[in-house]
């Protein structure tokens, strides 16, 4: 993924479930990624900022979350580094409340396109902010646990510590 916005903000924190690296730009946060996750950005000028607003409040609310006390998660977020396409289903997947699940099948239908389900699954695995929006909670048809950039372990484990498994 290659970002629009020509200065972004980083900053890295551990969680129980690994690294993860957050980006920000002005306009809020754009980016969560666990430590050797799939579809990894280019981060070249990207400026180390432990003090930037949003990467502050993300990381807070990231340790809440992952300490049981939220489920959900309300900043500012940056999700115009993806197709018109791509930034639909991002926004889709906030729609999803924790301890809740979505089929592909589902949420195609939801964004208008019951047709494209691949495609969808597509944008579900290219979505740049893990965990804040949830694309962990959308499943096979069948229900099963299908690909997630930050591992099949990982969905599982955020799955359970919502109470969706």
């Amino acid at each position: 993924m290659k970002f629009k916005s020509k200065t972004i903000y980083t900053s890295h924190i551990d969680t129980p479930l690994g690294g993860i690296t957050m980006a920000a730009t002005d306009q809020g946060l754009a980016g969560v990624w666990f430590d050797q996750q799939r579809h990894w950005p280019d981060t070249t000028g990207w400026i180390a900022k432990d003090d930037h607003p949003a990467l502050v409040e993300a990381g807070t609310q990231l340790r809440d979350y992952f300490a049981g006390k939220r489920g959900d998660f309300d900043m500012p977020l940056d999700l115009s580094h993806g197709t018109a396409f791509q930034q639909s289903v991002w926004h889709a997947l906030l729609g999803i409340p924790a301890g809740k699940t979505m089929t592909y099948g589902a949420l195609s239908a939801h964004v208008g396109n019951p047709a494209a389900v691949r495609a969808v699954g597509a944008a579900v695995g290219r979505n740049p902010i893990s965990v804040i929006v949830p694309c962990h909670r959308v499943l096979g048809s069948n229900g099963s646990l299908t690909g997630y950039a930050g591992g099949l372990h990982r969905k599982t484990a955020l799955l359970e510590l919502e109470g969706a498994r």
